[in-house]
């Protein structure tokens, strides 16, 4: 689960890392509202979604007044904000940041990640800052400091400092640098993040290391145990699909092609996609219904899937082991009844009671397309919505 840049600056102060002064809104009223508590004359205003390059996309501005920061939030506000990181379509804008403007005399990057190499969290750090660290790691990959912190031991003052080194620090900016890399990695470590990146990390004029820009990845299986932090979720930058299969526990993505799937597992998932692509076709989802499928739970990820526009045929793959293929056959019937399918559905069941699963099938009158195997199942499906492409 991401946050926006706000509710992670809030984060951010909570755990004493250094943030300009800002404050959300979700009007122009607020907005101006925000810049009067705020003081001065001028203001950054940025677009409050969940993806990066928002500067380049033109979701970050400086309004230099009252009128100009007006006219900056109207246009942001309900618009369609489309980056290089977001959904084709763009990701919404319904808030904004109002934020003082800082005096910048050079820009860095700092980020802590879960490293699954040594499955211990590692600090990166680089000069580069403000650039897309993914370019940097891969044109000047020398000029990324990475530190990997022992788990048991923690973070250790000589890793703080050795990246202070690196970053070209004088000795007040280390002992600035130690207190905000201490301040992260508690943030890290106690709210189960999966990622946390400041970018940019400026030096002011002051020569004070300042948090300008703040982003939060936070672990959906740990989200049990942060309630709070689970408040903080925002469905509008999710896909609506997505939120509903997480309702009734359905692990879905949404893809970009016309053939659905629903496979009871995730390898299995993957396996479904890439063999309907060998064979030239284009998966409009990943949907693994888990092990324990249930009947109930078939007939929500068939209405899931129907829901798409884009959804030509279905393919259902169920490898009957946890799960029994008499079962899974009773939640397809169910569900093709209940929904109203009027793509073709293509079916294979393997594994634990299939001969009473095809029989169940075969006896419902509906009309669904049996397979053998899983390369018949996929260029049936291909075949359905007219051949490869």
């Amino acid at each position: 689960m991401n946050l926006h840049e706000y509710q992670a600056k809030k984060l951010f102060d909570d755990y004493g890392i250094p943030t300009p002064s800002g404050k959300s809104a979700q009007s122009v009223a607020e907005a101006k509202q925000c810049a009067s508590e705020l003081g001065g004359d001028g203001w950054i205003v940025k677009a409050q979604v969940h993806a990066g390059g928002r500067g380049k996309a033109g979701g970050v501005k400086i309004a230099k007044g009252e009128e100009e920061l007006e006219s900056i939030v109207d246009s942001l506000l309900g618009s369609q904000l489309v980056t290089k990181q977001s959904a084709p379509h763009g990701q919404p804008v319904n808030r904004v940041l109002i934020a003082s403007l800082s005096d910048i005399a050079s820009e860095l990057y700092l980020g802590l990640v879960v490293d699954r190499a040594s499955r211990r969290v590692a600090i990166m750090a680089s000069t580069e800052g403000g650039m897309d660290i993914e370019e940097v790691a891969a044109t000047q990959p020398e000029k990324i400091i990475s530190v990997i912190v022992d788990p048991v031991l923690g973070l250790q003052g000589h890793q703080s400092r050795r990246i202070g080194f690196a970053l070209g620090f004088d000795n007040n900016q280390r002992k600035q640098l130690t207190s905000i890399l201490q301040g992260l990695y508690k943030l890290f470590t106690e709210n189960d993040l999966s990622l946390v990146e400041i970018n940019p990390l400026i030096i002011n004029k002051e020569g004070n290391l300042v948090a300008i820009d703040a982003k939060v990845g936070i672990d959906d299986n740990a989200l049990f145990r942060h309630p709070k932090l689970e408040e903080l979720r925002d469905p509008t930058q999710e896909d609506e699909k997505e939120n509903i299969a997480r309702q009734f526990d359905l692990n879905y993505i949404t893809l970009d092609g016309n053939i659905a799937c629903m496979v009871n597992g995730a390898g299995l998932a993957m396996a479904t996609m890439d063999i309907i692509q060998l064979h030239g076709g284009k998966p409009a989802n990943f949907l693994d219904v888990g092990g324990g499928a249930t009947a109930e739970r078939v007939a929500e990820a068939f209405k899931l899937i129907v829901s798409d526009k884009n959804v030509e045929a279905i393919l259902v793959n169920i490898f009957g082991g946890i799960v029994r293929c008499d079962l899974i056959a009773e939640g397809i019937i169910q569900a093709v009844k209940e929904v109203g399918v009027d793509v073709p559905v293509v079916v294979r069941l393997e594994g634990t009671n299939v001969n009473e699963g095809k029989a169940a099938l075969a006896k419902s009158g509906l009309d669904l397309l049996a397979a053998e195997d899983l390369s018949d199942a996929a260029q049936k499906a291909v075949a359905a919505v007219g051949g490869a492409k």
